[in-house]
């Protein structure tokens, strides 16, 4: 392999182990209990009825699916992750 290849392999596998990292460390900035958002209990009951226990449960999660989030619930829960969000990444 010449030179210029093998750079350009490293490169990519630098590359690849960085966007790794990164996907790493932001579900570990997430890796906090729901009560760290200060919803309401209501909210709260029906996020852990869910299986959500910690903000990175939440990431993938369609929370349309969720049993008792209303629209009005969902629109307070962004906001909440909205606001954490920034803060954690």
């Amino acid at each position: 392999m010449s030179e210029v290849n093998e750079v350009i392999v490293r490169r990519d596998l630098i590359k690849k182990e960085f966007e790794r990292y990164e996907k790493v460390m932001k579900y570990l900035e997430c890796d906090v209990p729901i009560q760290a958002l200060c919803l309401p209990k209501a909210i709260e009951k029906c996020l852990i009825s869910a299986g959500c226990f910690r903000v990175f449960d939440m990431i993938d999660c369609d929370l349309t699916k969720i049993k008792g989030l209303g629209k009005v619930r969902r629109t307070l829960l962004r906001t909440r992750l909205n606001e954490f969000f920034p803060i954690g990444f």
